[in-house]
């Protein structure tokens, strides 16, 4: 840390840049939030915060067998000793090690109210009492034997863990959260007994990469349960990169009731979404028929989750419900993976993969082992040191007591007769009398014999790498043993599935309340939408000078279909039109027409139906109507025009001939067969021209005559009979129309 800037001489001023004082604090901030703050140390998978108030719990001695002590008192000499940033921060984070719905495995046994999965607030930290888990056992497990580097706490009084000896693969099983300056870190929870696996693998492959481990960590294990739906691909590029995402949805099941009636009821929700607001969103999508197979949720949890979801008929398909559901509400939610952590010794944040982060704990459990193996020998050297003191004078107590009585400085002459060290000698003269018997004498020559058998498999396990990974695997197993998958505790909540196979089915109508409407189209290209099938459109008004082009009846599910000048097909959701109230919205608004295309026709699209398309110039073809269905605002090509032609009719097609007229007012009828399907394209002459251009064409069945309605709206028909004289093939000039074709060279 630099040291303060010395202030300038009375009445001197210093020219300080700006910009170099902005970038110099700014980068000691962002510094401070990533090392300090908002990073995870790989090694033990804590914040400092997270550390401090571990350590502090351990200093007031609140084992997981101890007695609670209430949470002001934690909170107050963690923040007095080691964290002076508001004791509402410390108990923020220590409510949080506190909830089993928030840590996989939690650090603190809490009692008292530490919040609820609904996302209430705990209780106030004096009414709320707390102590250390098993789990947090672990994680400080050798601290006092030298097991980790302590440096100075913030105002140097005392001394604290620069990071916990960490038993227990804490970094993956609890996961982390945290926003510094330009990065951030997110790691979902794991199953600890798939870590303890996938690390017994490591030690015994070190080479073995983040692709192999996955079949030791199939995915994150959340405390709140759900359902993992990615596929294996995706999720073991995220555990390779350290960085990607993952797909939880809640866990429902189908409860029946009487007579056909049924209910699906959510168990379990994903990770991070509190449930009350969950459920609010979902009557809030209900109240604006946005979840039309919905009829109504409820909230039955007691201990446990069980949110009821009501269909709004017994003929609903639950899977089709339950899917409208996931896509808009929370019900599924994508969970970020970003491993940034920090490494080399706690200094350098890096995005690490599974086997990094596996690998960071392993060399961090080898170092604890060795340090701890160290401070051991050293004690055991101590302790033979004094047997071996206590012994000589066993030899010969009567001397040995005969000097400590007569001599003014008995601890020199006891170092001077029999050659022992300082230390031998304080040890003999803190000796009481009563242990200086026969037996004592065996027991300290037992002790010693243990000592040096100790202390040789301590040095051999320091010179041999192979028995330190021994010794380390054989810890890992003690505690896949405590939080194996046949544990409570240890049994995976999160499953992975398989999402269901639902493509034929279409969610955006299935999302929609299915209601009659009546669409309109003006001359200049505004629609709107009137509720219900209205047949009288006598009293609907038009803007203006605007009239009606087509109206035709649809449902809010169906999808219009809209055919511009240009050969290019638009589609709008029916359920999106402008009511009928007023005088609706320019297409133009809701589709990117290009400039100086105008509407040809609108109608709503009948999946399988087909389509008569021909442009002005007279060619043609029939067209699927599934492959006019636009998917962008672009709209989507398919009739092919030239610069100086414009596209005229899409007409269903419905019969076995075809009748086409003219601007010259030929009529000209033939089979529909010689017209080719295609899907896009300029298609073949339907009609041949001197002068002007196709006008309308329609499709008709032969037997049943030719219609038309005429400016009356009364409806003629030619009969099959009379229609010989103008019965040809496709492409002919044709003749003049029969008696009452209308004046507009229109069908309709």
């Amino acid at each position: 840390m630099k040291k303060p800037v010395d202030p300038p001489e009375e009445g001197g001023v210093e020219i300080v840049s700006l910009k170099s004082a902005l970038e110099e604090r700014y980068l000691s901030y962002a510094l401070s939030t990533i090392m300090h703050r908002a990073l995870p140390d790989a090694r033990d998978g804590l914040k400092p915060v997270h550390r401090r108030i571990l350590h502090g719990m351990n200093l007031l001695r609140l084992g997981p067998n101890t007695s609670f002590r209430k949470s002001a008192k934690i909170v107050g000499d963690v923040m007095g000793s080691f964290h002076p940033h508001g004791n509402q921060a410390i108990y923020d984070a220590l409510v949080r090690l506190a909830q089993d719905f928030a840590s996989r495995y939690p650090l603190v046994d809490g009692q008292g109210n530490f919040g609820n999965i609904d996302g209430d607030n705990a209780a106030a930290e004096r009414y709320t009492e707390a102590r250390m888990t098993d789990v947090a056992r672990r994680l400080l497990d050798g601290i006092d034997e030298d097991a980790v580097d302590f440096r100075p706490n913030y105002d140097g009084t005392s001394e604290e863990p620069v990071v916990l000896p960490a038993a227990f693969p804490n970094l993956l099983a609890n996961g982390s959260q945290g926003i510094a300056v330009g990065m951030a870190t997110s790691i979902p929870p794991h199953n600890a007994g798939e870590l303890c696996q996938a690390a017994l693998y490591l030690i015994e492959r070190p080479g073995a990469t983040s692709d192999q481990l996955v079949q030791f960590v199939p995915g994150p294990d959340f405390p709140t349960g759900g359902i993992l739906i990615d596929k294996a691909e995706a999720i073991a590029d995220a555990y390779r990169t350290g960085r990607g995402s993952f797909r939880v949805r809640a866990r429902w099941s189908r409860e029946d009731g009487g007579r056909g009636t049924w209910v699906a009821v959510v168990t379990e929700i994903p990770y991070g979404i509190p449930k009350s607001r969950l459920i609010e969103k979902i009557a809030e999508l209900i109240n604006e028929k946005k979840l039309p197979l919905l009829a109504d949720v409820r909230d039955e949890s007691a201990e446990d989750v069980r949110i009821v979801l009501e269909p709004r008929s017994r003929t609903v398909d639950p899977l089709v419900m339950m899917e409208s559901l996931f896509r808009l509400t929370e019900l599924e939610a994508r969970i970020p993976l970003n491993i940034n952590v920090l490494t080399a010794g706690g200094k350098v944040p890096k995005v690490l993969g599974l086997a990094e982060c596996l690998r960071e704990w392993l060399d961090h459990r080898r170092d604890v082992l060795q340090r701890r193996s160290r401070h051991r020998l050293a004690a055991i050297g101590r302790r033979l040191e004094i047997l071996g003191g206590l012994l000589i004078v066993y030899l010969d107590l009567d001397r040995v007591i005969r000097i400590i009585r007569e001599e003014d400085e008995p601890k020199a002459e006891l170092m001077r007769v029999f050659a022992l060290t300082e230390i031998q000698a304080n040890a003999i003269l803190d000796t009481r009398l009563r242990s200086l018997r026969r037996l004592e004498e065996m027991e300290l020559k037992r002790e010693q014999s243990e000592l040096r058998e100790e202390k040789g498999s301590l040095e051999a396990l320091l010179e041999s790498d192979k028995k330190q990974w021994q010794t380390i695997a054989r810890q890992i197993r003690e505690i896949w043993k405590v939080y194996g998958p046949e544990t409570t505790i240890g049994r995976r909540r999160t499953s992975i599935e398989d999402a269901p196979d639902l493509g034929e089915i279409d969610f955006a109508e299935a999302m929609v309340e299915r209601e009659p409407i009546t669409v309109i189209v003006s001359q200049k290209g505004w629609i709107r939408a009137m509720k219900g099938h209205q047949p009288d459109l006598s009293k609907v008004e038009f803007k203006g000078d605007d009239s009606l082009r087509t109206a035709f009846f649809a449902e809010t599910t169906s999808r219009i279909l809209v055919m511009a000048t240009n050969g290019k097909f638009y589609t709008l959701d029916a359920s999106k039109l402008p009511g009928g109230r007023g005088f609706g919205d320019p297409i133009r608004l809701m589709a990117d027409l290009d400039e100086g295309a105008d509407v040809v026709a609108a109608f709503a699209h009948r999946p399988g139906s087909k389509l008569l398309l021909a442009a002005s110039d007279g060619r043609g073809f029939v067209a699927p109507a599934d492959d006019l269905v636009a998917t962008t605002r672009k709209g989507r090509s398919v009739l092919g025009v030239d610069a100086k032609e414009r596209a005229v009719v899409a007409s269903p097609v419905s019969g076995d001939h075809v009748a086409v007229v003219g601007e010259n007012r030929r009529l000209l009828v033939f089979p529909l067969g010689q017209v080719p399907e295609m899907g896009r394209g300029k298609g073949v002459r339907l009609q041949r021209y001197k002068d002007g251009g196709l006008s309308d064409a329609k499709t008709f069945t032969l037997a049943e005559g030719l219609t038309w309605k005429d400016t009356s709206a009364r409806t003629w028909t030619v009969a099959e009979a009379e229609l010989r004289e103008w019965l040809g093939n496709r492409a002919e000039a044709g003749r003049l129309p029969p008696k009452g074709f209308p004046k507009s060279n229109r069908f309709e």
